[in-house]
């Protein structure tokens, strides 16, 4: 029997998309005793997964795949997942990390090769790389300054929504 998929709702419907990949640090926030990342500093990913999820997106994210660390895979297994999740996904949002994150910002550089829509989530009075912050002069990049996640959510959602028209009209150009 063949099921016909739901269509897509919310942001993600209005869009006429279907797939975010949602990156950020991971290593360097995982807890030295237990290898997992804690509450604190899973919630902003989790709530971000929520939030999109509702949204209609199916969102790719290796922090919850690879069980908020209790189940990392070796970096020839995640790599290349990752590289092609991002190759797929409609969609790409970031928090950069601060200090940096090396492999968040290897992903950056994956999701502007691949021409993705891309929307970066900095945190208000952080210093990020100069290759972050000008990112946008060589790829279709929004960015929200946010102090509080939850408070900023509307313009997230409008940062994602502009990335992909920008991003459409490009490609029509």
């Amino acid at each position: 029997m063949t099921t016909t998929p739901a269509p897509a709702r919310g942001l993600a419907g209005e869009l006429g998309v279907s797939s975010m990949f949602l990156a950020g640090p991971f290593l360097q926030l995982l807890d030295p005793v237990t290898g997992e990342m804690p509450p604190g500093t899973r919630a902003p990913f989790a709530f971000l997964i929520d939030h999109f999820e509702g949204h209609g997106f199916g969102v790719h994210n290796a922090h919850r795949r690879e069980a908020w660390g209790a189940e990392l895979m070796s970096p020839e297994t995640c790599t290349p997942l990752d590289q092609e999740e991002i190759r797929k996904a409609d969609v790409f949002v970031a928090l950069p990390g601060v200090p940096a994150s090396p492999g968040t910002h290897i992903e950056m550089g994956w999701a502007s090769a691949f021409d993705k829509p891309i929307v970066l989530l900095l945190e208000r009075g952080r210093e990020y790389a100069f290759l972050v912050r000008g990112l946008h002069t060589v790829a279709t990049v929004e960015y929200v300054l946010y102090d509080d996640l939850a408070a900023a959510l509307p313009e997230i959602d409008a940062a994602v929504r502009r990335a992909v028209v920008r991003r459409r009209a490009a490609e029509a150009a």
